[in-house]
């Protein structure tokens, strides 16, 4: 192993004879996911089981071998994007979606490469939504997997083949939407969302059916025109808590990653997104709640009809998203008897318990340092908000924690039903928040209404605030409220997490490093280095007896001009498989620019559209993560030429960089290359 794998080598593997007598699933119905623990060695869904514990029951490496546990295969990848699924393993069979919404099989035991899916997203795409060309997974249902892709297709695929069966387009494609996270099934229905919202895009979630595509139910998560009537009472009811014209901004709300279901109750648990824009003194001038923004809703998986919510952040202001984990559970609450409750980490810095039937609050607690609210009130279930984090409301610059980067985004918590903690991947970090006096929508760009504040401000208010972000892998007891434990940092940003009956957590580290630590008191008992930082959450299962832990590896901590060394990497006790040597790192680059140019207005200017367009990607700040070059040493801004081909006139729209002509005017493009060029001499004379 350790070879991409190219379309012409994996549709001859699929001809093969050999390849059709590889494992193949037998099916997963409703029968398989109600009884996933008669068969611990299955993964057969994101979550494992439709509650989304992530919790192994396999033990066979435990806290007494795992100093033994080493690599048994690996599979490298073909793109150096970020890397964010959780494999599925059903019958012997591993299945794993990667960057650009493709999907690799593999025989789990051996990693031999059974077939390989692309669904040919186009390479423009990539600048039509946030934070990467990424996947969080597939799903399985009968015969079928289910992927949703990055341009907002859902698409059955034939599990032994890797064949369409058929697909679907999700989305009104003028609109930036896309599709990030995996999809889930309950009862024959593939259940997807979607992301975008603070492009510029209203949410909803969908139900289809699994056997021939048809759409079955789609639920609006925020209000949409008033003058064109209400899709049900729910969004009627929602207007009352909106002002001004908010759906000629979108309104935001997407659900692009988390859900969980209830059969007992039957009930579909499903996360909603923050607003568009961010700050609501834009978005819904005169305030209001905002419903559903940052909410969990129940819905009835039937038939998409509302049952319940509970909303984290009313009004939110701070990019807040509620769609973060949910874990379904029996916690031993009050008297000691279990009682079903649904938990939620979410951006806000709060762990919220709500009962699971009603959504009525149960108890929450900051398990971070937070400013923008003081406590949550057990009574009316709001937040305590303090008066200076309403910088929409204030007109002030605040400090805001935690930041929008949020104490916990989408990377996956565990709960352990031995230890009864949640294993939560937690991050320390803030960031200064103010409205910006000049904001105009833009369409396909960020909309968050918010400007960065003066730097003498920023110094004055961050007093003891965390200045940069620190991740730590945290041990939460969800019914005292309460930190167990905590891991020394591990990076900037969350990784996803794994428990397993062996009294084991695994996590990766977006620093490189993948680890395990005793669920009890967080000693760590063994680590590997992937040769790259590592976000998804890993799996485990079983073959002939042989338990496997997957962890799928990529996120660019290396420098972009040494490339992510993107891999499946698969463990097992005593492997004996290697990662080939890691290459030199390459000698810094120095910047080459040409002569500085520009007014201070032009220089404004530049300034302003790089952070609107450019700086998710290519600011190191802002989570470029090695992913893209540092444009300050690029070529490309040696002559407005070269700089226009590639960013207005799709020169490298083939290798994912999309074009903006139509976005960007030339003006603005000439005035990027002028700020670019002098960010480019302000770092040559600080190396020298």
């Amino acid at each position: 192993m350790g070879k991409p794998l190219h379309a012409a080598t994996c549709a001859v593997l699929v001809a093969i004879a050999g390849c059709a007598r590889s494992p193949a699933p037998q099916g997963v119905d409703a029968d398989r996911l109600l009884n996933a623990d008669s068969e611990p060695g299955q993964w057969l869904s994101t979550g494992r089981t439709w509650d989304e514990q992530r919790h192994s029951p396999l033990s066979q490496i435990n806290t007494g071998n795992v100093a033994q546990l080493a690599l048994a295969w690996h599979a490298d990848l073909d793109t150096n994007r970020g890397q964010e699924a959780s494999p599925l393993v059903i019958d012997g069979v591993l299945y794993v979606s990667t960057a650009w919404s493709k999907v690799l099989a593999f025989e789990a035991a051996t990693g031999k490469p059974l077939w390989r899916y692309d669904p040919e997203v186009p390479g423009e795409w990539g600048g039509r939504g946030c934070c990467d060309v990424v996947n969080r997974g597939v799903a399985a249902w009968g015969g079928n997997l289910y992927l949703g892709s990055y341009d907002g297709r859902l698409i059955a695929l034939d599990a032994r083949t890797g064949k369409p069966v058929w697909e679907t387009n999700t989305i009104d494609r003028d609109q930036p939407y896309s599709i990030t996270g995996a999809p889930r099934v309950v009862n024959g229905k593939v259940l997807i969302g979607n992301g975008g919202a603070e492009l510029g895009v209203r949410g909803y979630i969908s139900a289809y059916d699994a056997v021939d595509g048809k759409l079955l139910w789609r639920w609006y998560t925020v209000p949409g025109n008033p003058a064109d009537g209400f899709e049900n009472p729910q969004m009627e009811m929602a207007a009352q808590t909106w002002k001004g014209e908010w759906w000629t901004l979108g309104g935001g709300g997407t659900v692009w990653d988390s859900m969980a279901y209830d059969p007992t109750l039957n009930l579909l648990y499903v996360g909603v997104g923050n607003g568009s824009p961010w700050n609501q003194a834009y978005r819904s001038p005169g305030g209001g709640d905002n419903l559903f923004l940052s909410s969990i809703v129940a819905l009835n998986p039937d038939d998409g009809s509302y049952v319940w919510h509970y909303q984290t952040s009313p009004g939110e202001t701070w990019d807040y998203t509620a769609t973060q984990h949910i874990i379904v559970a029996d916690l031993p609450l009050q008297d000691g008897q279990p009682r079903r409750v649904v938990m939620q980490a979410p951006k806000n810095g709060f762990f919220y318990v709500l009962d699971a039937a009603t959504g009525k609050l149960l108890s929450a607690k900051n398990f971070t340092r937070v400013s923008w609210a003081t406590h949550v009130d057990l009574e009316t279930g709001r937040p305590a908000e303090t008066l200076d984090a309403r910088y929409d409301r204030t007109g002030k610059p605040a400090i805001v924690e935690p930041s929008a980067q949020g104490a916990h985004s989408w990377h996956p918590m565990s709960y352990s039903p031995a230890t009864r903690l949640v294993y939560l991947p937690m991050v320390e970090t803030s960031m200064a928040m103010t409205t910006d006096p000049d904001y105009k929508p833009r369409h396909m760009a960020g909309n968050t209404g918010t400007g960065r504040t003066p730097p003498d401000i920023y110094e004055q208010l961050q007093s003891d605030a965390p200045r940069q972000s620190s991740a730590y892998l945290v041990a939460w007891d969800p019914v005292a409220q309460r930190e167990v434990w905590r891991s020394a940092r591990r990076g900037r940003v969350g990784s996803g997490v794994l428990s397993t009956a062996g009294g084991l957590v695994f996590q990766g580290s977006a620093d490189g490093e993948f680890a395990a630590y005793r669920d009890t008191d967080g000693k760590k008992l063994w680590s590997a280095d992937p040769q790259t930082g590592v976000v998804a959450a890993p799996v485990s299962y079983e073959v002939d007896g042989q338990q496997y832990i997957a962890q799928l590896a990529g996120y660019g901590t290396r420098d972009y001009y040494t490339g992510n060394h993107s891999r499946l990497l698969v463990y097992r006790l005593g492997g004996t498989d290697q990662l080939p040597a890691p290459e030199a790192p390459p000698p810094a680059r120095t910047p080459d620019p040409p002569p500085a140019f520009g007014t201070p207005q032009m220089l404004a200017l530049g300034e302003s559209t790089y952070n609107t367009w450019c700086a998710m990607c290519h600011e190191t700040s802002y989570g470029n993560r090695g992913l893209f070059p540092d444009l300050r040493v690029s070529p490309m801004i040696n002559t407005a030429e070269s700089f226009r081909s590639v960013v207005l006139e799709g020169a490298l729209q083939s290798r994912g960089m999309a074009s903006f002509g139509g976005r960007v005017a030339p003006d603005e493009a000439e005035a990027v290359r002028a700020w670019l060029t002098q960010r480019a001499h302000e770092a040559r004379a600080a190396q020298r």
